[in-house]
This record gives structure tokens, C-alpha cells and sequence, in this order.
């Protein structure tokens, strides 16, 4: 079984808000108190982290969920619940995090880059929060606000100073082993290379240079055959490039056709590949004849023998210290999500309408709304966020069924509106809290709570 995993998919869940506890004081000589009911504490959040210890994704292949903590609820005498802990999880660095319709949402190139997968849900207020003139002794409190949750995939792209592309079994593997300390597997038969494979390269002076050896390419590998696009994925943060081009009998193709299939396939892929800094190397030249040799344009080397191999790293240093000093480093990048302000209602086929926003769901989100006070509390909210007045410019008539989160109830309204279908309506007023006049019908909770 493959210990390396370059791509994967991931379910992320925020910790669920705590509840609000409904409590009233009550001691030996205050019979009665007024409400004490402490807030819940908020649902944790988690976080994508790239880190440089951890090579791959391997640790999500089997087990693909992560959830973080949920806040706990909160108790009498106005003790609030502890918030949820933040779940961290740690990615390898160059990962892109992609959605489930294939946005790239960010891509963490540098170690410690974080992006928020899932926020935690908001803890919910309780009784004590709801005390006011008109309201005494308030017997509700806010239920916690679900986490987010959704599922994502992950991508790694290798970050490496040079890549080692070439067809199977021209001695990659074997040449990566000489000049760093890796140690992948060799074998002489083709594709013995199938994941990626990293080495650094430590020279006396403390030059230090990563290394990646690339599973071969054949033909085709542009178009996704034989993996192709897993495959070359890895070669796109590579500063340069090394052709290895087998000199020996063994072939099957020319040098010259080795080359002119390997640069078609990286510029199918992608056409910039072809600007990178590149070397034209041949390899296995202890097998070679000497007239394919003596032919070769380009530097020869020979993994087995050791030929050629400190003039290779030397031409490999010149080469990324001039990329080094011509390119800034990556920069990655993280795709920002608004909070989503306001309300939008829609319509189902069986005519009800649906009012969907945060806000409007976080009105409605208490634990008892069988209480006249919390009804009163849940109407003055939505008063005040202009779900009345957007429901009738909607096409909303006396009797039609309102779905809000997970309440449903038939609308009443008392207001003179101006009335019109629902696919000939203009366009919705900002929400902006003042929704001019729908409080005649909801009332004046005296929400007053903080």
C-alpha cells in the first residue's frame, strides 16, 4: 500500500453552538429572582494548516471527516458555556483546496499558511439576555447555531527546485538516489516510479536544493493517459526542468524523439512549462555506444558509474540560484467569503415561499416558541429585518405558508401593501433593519437584550 497521497477528498464540520439555559434566581430570601440563564459558548472552528513535517494526504484517505468541538451550553447564576476548541488540521505545504463544483478556494505554499475550512456555529443567548421593562421574567433562551459543514477536496502540489522528468525506467530514481539522500524503490522494469519522490541536495558550503523525481511520462500524458495529469501536476512549482533522456540501446527511441515527446506532452499540459530553465541530460551512459555519446548536446551522466555527476549539480546550482534570485517566491492565496447579509425569499412549486438569510434563521432559532413572549420576541425580529414587507413585494397573500430554518407557519398580514405576483416583482429594498411599517402587525417585542 502507497504511503504517499496527492489528492483526496474531506469533510469539515464547525463545532455546533451551545444552548442558552432558561433560569431564574431563586435563594432563601429572593423567592423571586429575575432571570440568570448564562449564554452558550460558540462552536469551535477548523482549520487547514500547511506544515512542512507532513508529506502527504495520507492521513485522510481512510479516514476523511474532521470535526471540531462543540461549545457547551449555558447554566444558571449567568454562567456562560465554554467555547468549543479550534480543530487544527495539518496539511503538507503546496496543498490547494478546491470545492465541491471545482473553485480553487485557496492554496497554502508556504509553511503556517491557514485558511478557515468550517466555522463554528454562534452560541445561543439565554433568558437573562431578554429581560426588559415589558418583559420581567422571560421562560426562553436561544438554541446554539449549527456548525458549518461541508465537503472539499484537497490537491498537493509538490514543491520542489527541480524536477527529473523523463520516460520510465531512464534511471530517475537511481539518479535522485546519488545526489541526495532518498532512497526510493529501483528496478529495472518500467514505471517501478509510482508516486513522487522527494530529495535534498546538501552541498559542503550548506547550498541546499530540492530535488523531485517525477513517475514517467509517455505519450499522451497531456490528455490524462496513464495518469498523466497526476503525474505532471507535481512539475508546475518546479523551478527547473531536467530532461533525462536514456543514451543507452535498451530505448526504444532516439534521444532526439525522447525529447520532442516529453516537450509536447509539458506543453499540452501547460505552455509556460516550456519557458522554465531547463537541462538536457543524458543518462545511463555506461550502457551507451560511443557514437550516441559523442552526438549527445548535452551534459552525460551515469548514476551507476558516477559519471558526470558533480558536474551536474553544479550545472543544477547555477540554474536555481539564477531562478532563485530571478523569481520571487510563490505566493499562494485564499479565496474570501463574505458573510452573507440580509434576507432572499424564493418560492417552491407547491406556492409557499421560503425566507433564507442567517439573520432571518437566528430570529426564529428559540428553544420554545409554544411561549406568547418568544413568539413576540421571534416577530419583532423579523419585523425589524423587513421579512414582512420582502414577503409582500414577493407575492405573498394572507394564508400562504412561510418557511424560516425549520419553522413553517401561514402568513397574516394586516398592512395595505402593494401586492404583486411573485415573477413580476421589483427588485427588493436593501434590508437594512427599517422596513417601514411592519410592526403594525408584529408588534413591539421590546427586544432589548444585548
Amino acid at each position: 500500500m502507497s504511503n504517499f497521497v496527492d489528492e483526496c477528498s474531506l469533510n469539515v464540520k464547525g463545532g455546533d453552538g451551545g444552548a442558552g439555559c432558561v433560569s431564574f434566581r431563586r435563594e432563601a430570601h429572593t423567592p423571586m429572582g429575575g432571570p440568570d440563564g448564562g449564554d452558550g459558548g460558540k462552536g469551535g472552528d477548523v482549520w487547514l494548516v500547511a506544515d512542512h513535517n507532513t508529506a502527504s494526504l495520507l492521513a485522510f484517505r481512510d479516514h476523511p471527516h474532521r470535526k471540531a468541538q462543540s461549545g457547551t451550553h449555558g447554566k444558571g447564576a449567568k454562567r456562560h458555556g465554554a467555547k468549543g476548541d479550534d480543530l487544527v488540521v495539518p496539511v503538507p505545504v503546496g496543498t490547494q483546496i478546491i470545492d465541491w463544483e471545482g473553485t480553487p478556494l485557496a492554496d497554502l505554499v508556504g509553511d503556517g499558511d491557514r485558511w478557515l475550512a468550517a466555522a463554528g456555529g454562534q452560541g445561543g443567548k439565554g433568558n437573562a439576555r431578554f429581560l426588559s421593562n415589558k418583559r420581567r421574567a422571560p421562560g426562553f433562551a436561544e438554541q446554539g447555531e449549527v456548525g458549518e459543514e461541508r465537503w472539499i477536496r484537497l490537491e498537493l502540489k509538490l514543491m520542489a527546485d527541480v524536477a527529473l522528468v523523463g520516460f520510465p525506467n531512464v534511471g530517475k530514481s537511481t539518479l535522485i538516489s546519488r545526489i541526495s539522500a532518498a532512497r526510493p524503490k529501483i528496478a529495472d522494469y518500467p514505471f517501478t516510479t509510482l508516486e513522487p519522490n522527494l530529495g535534498v541536495v546538501r552541498l559542503d558550503d550548506g547550498f541546499e536544493m530540492v530535488v523531485a523525481d517525477i513517475p514517467g511520462l509517455i505519450e499522451g500524458a497531456a490528455e490524462g493517459r496513464g495518469l498523466g495529469h497526476r503525474f505532471l501536476r507535481h512539475i508546475e512549482r518546479a523551478s527547473v526542468l531536467v530532461l533525462l533522456l536514456d543514451l543507452s540501446p535498451f530505448a526504444g527511441e532516439t534521444w532526439e524523439e525522447q525529447e520532442a515527446t516529453l516537450l509536447g506532452e509539458l506543453g499540452g499540459y501547460r505552455p509556460d512549462l516550456l519557458d522554465r530553465p531547463r537541462l538536457r541530460v543524458g543518462s545511463r551512459a555506461d550502457l551507451a555506444e560511443p557514437g550516441v555519446v559523442d552526438g549527445f548536446d548535452g551534459l552525460v551522466v551515469s548514476a551507476v558509474t558516477g559519471e558526470g555527476i558533480p558536474q551536474l549539480i553544479g550545472a543544477l546550482r547555477r540554474e536555481v540560484e539564477a531562478a532563485r534570485a530571478e523569481q520571487a517566491p510563490p505566493e499562494g492565496f485564499v479565496t474570501l467569503r463574505p458573510a452573507v447579509e440580509g434576507i432572499t425569499i424564493s418560492r417552491r412549486d407547491d406556492g409557499s415561499f421560503v425566507v433564507e438569510g442567517r439573520e432571518a434563521i437566528r430570529a426564529v432559532n428559540l428553544n420554545d416558541l409554544t411561549n406568547p413572549e418568544a413568539m413576540d420576541v421571534a416577530r419583532g425580529r423579523l419585523a425589524k429585518l423587513g421579512v414582512d414587507r420582502a414577503l409582500g413585494r414577493a407575492g405573498a397573500r394572507n394564508g400562504d405558508a412561510v418557511h424560516i430554518g425549520g419553522l413553517s407557519f401561514d402568513w397574516e398580514s394586516d398592512d395595505e401593501m402593494d401586492v404583486q405576483p411573485f415573477d413580476e416583482r421589483p427588485e427588493p429594498d436593501t434590508v437594512d433593519g427599517e422596513d417601514g411599517g411592519a410592526d403594525d402587525e408584529w408588534g413591539d417585542a421590546g427586544d432589548r437584550g444585548p
